[in-house]
């Protein structure tokens, strides 16, 4: 369907008084990121691997080095990720029509006039907006979105989730993302890092994935029909003999959600980018110099069937 914003493997950072690296508030409340028992928050340690995992690692890329796809300071005049920001119950709605009109929620969507847009305002790319209503825990999620003059917006497709619910999307039905998942609750975020620990899965992007979706995916976006192309919504996991102990502390907090929570194959976009929000306190040396340690073969892919409830349904057993 669509391709990620991605970046060469150098993050330049820099400073222009004109872009706000951080968005309005980001602080999501009393709010989680779905309830405990759902797929994106499910340990996925201990489960069997996948019948094509090594197929799947070739394909993306065995030697292929990971990425992160975040990080502080800006890159062609905007932050590097993507951003999110969280906004009152209050916040005025405004229309929002869709080039996908017929997979996607109308809304209206609480878009304040500082929202922060993937890539910045002038931004040709992906320009995804993710809001969350931090009183009633719903998130807002926008793909190619683009203000209209009178206060309206237009985007490529737009999707709403109820945070404290485990429902997903209707079949065969996308959403901000290609896969038809939520892109906030797989990003990286750095007051997670911080805290010491992530308790979810990690977003990323492959170059080619098959023409088909797997639970908890929703959709797919690709013609190709070989096994040894990964489906959207795919798991996979750093696996749990690498070793950790030669790394940045705060990058060891991500590479342990990558063996116990793993990550999900969510866009076609650059090999084995992973996502996250920009943040100014990130240190950009030190996460794209680490991460290029890190080679594909080290990740696995992960048959998480026996966790689904119901194929509607994001709990997990």
């Amino acid at each position: 369907m669509r391709l990620l914003w991605v970046l060469p493997p150098i993050l330049m950072a820099c400073s222009s008084p004109s872009v706000n690296l951080q968005p309005p508030s980001t602080n999501p409340g009393s709010c989680s990121f779905f309830p405990a028992n759902n797929i994106w928050n499910t340990p996925v340690d201990t489960l069997p691997l996948d019948p094509n995992s090594s197929a799947y690692i070739q394909t993306i890329g065995a030697s292929l080095k990971l990425h992160p796809d975040f990080g502080s300071g800006l890159y062609n005049g905007a932050p590097i990720g993507i951003p999110y920001a969280t906004v009152p119950g209050s916040q005025a709605r405004v229309q929002v029509t869709f080039e996908y009109a017929s997979e996607s929620d109308p809304g209206p969507y609480p878009i304040p006039a500082t929202v922060p847009i993937e890539g910045g305002s002038s931004s040709t790319a992906d320009r995804h907006v993710l809001l969350v209503d931090r009183d009633n825990c719903v998130l807002y999620e926008l793909y190619a979105a683009y203000p209209n003059p009178g206060g309206s917006w237009r985007a490529g497709s737009g999707a709403i989730f109820d945070l404290r619910s485990n429902t997903l999307r209707p079949d065969t039905w996308t959403s901000a993302d290609a896969a038809g998942l939520p892109i906030l609750p797989g990003l990286v975020r750095y007051d997670e890092v911080a805290s010491g620990a992530i308790h979810h899965a990690i977003r990323f992007t492959a170059p080619q994935t098959r023409n088909t979706y797997v639970w908890p995916a929703r959709h797919q976006a690709s013609s190709l029909s070989g096994s040894q192309y990964p489906p959207m919504g795919q798991r996979f996991r750093l696996k749990a003999s690498y070793d950790l102990s030669s790394f940045d502390p705060q990058v060891q907090v991500i590479l342990r959600a990558m063996k116990k929570y793993g990550l999900i194959l969510a866009d076609n976009g650059s090999s084995w980018y992973i996502s996250g929000a920009p943040d100014a306190r990130w240190n950009n040396d030190v996460l794209v110099g680490q991460f290029a340690k890190i080679p594909g073969s080290a990740l696995e892919a992960v048959d998480v069937s026996s966790l689904q409830v119901s194929p509607n349904s994001g709990e997990a057993r």
